[in-house]
């Protein structure tokens, strides 16, 4: 099974950016969806940001349209989560996940789930 890693987590003032990095450990990510979702103290999982194998047509939550960005770069085995403007109730863990088959904003729907790195988004 392909284990995926995040990294680029970390605290950020408000209006402040991170981007967050999703590797894949051994055999890459190619051919897979990937996506994003957070987890906040006490709150369901929620996709924020999803792409497909080809990098097109990505798709966003509501609560980050339009200030987080979602890429890859097979080449890297990465996908990236560009985040910008943030606000405090970006505040979570973050997580990456993949799967084979269109977006989705239901974790059930991913096979495969990196261990999350935590943004904080605090003055």
């Amino acid at each position: 099974q392909v284990q995926l890693v995040e990294s680029g987590g970390g605290v950020v003032q408000p209006g402040g950016s991170l981007k967050l990095s999703c590797a894949a450990a051994a055999f890459g990510l190619d051919h897979t969806t990937v996506a994003w979702f957070r987890q906040a103290p006490g709150k369901a999982r929620e996709g924020i940001a999803c792409i497909p194998d080809d990098g097109g047509n990505t798709h966003y939550a509501d609560s980050v349209k339009g200030r987080f960005t979602i890429s890859r770069d097979n080449a890297k085995k990465a996908v990236y989560l560009e985040m910008n403007s943030l606000r405090p109730e970006d505040t979570g863990i973050y997580y990456c996940a993949r799967r084979f088959s269109l977006c989705s904003w239901s974790p059930a729907e991913f096979l495969s789930w990196g261990q999350g790195t935590q943004v904080t988004v605090s003055s």
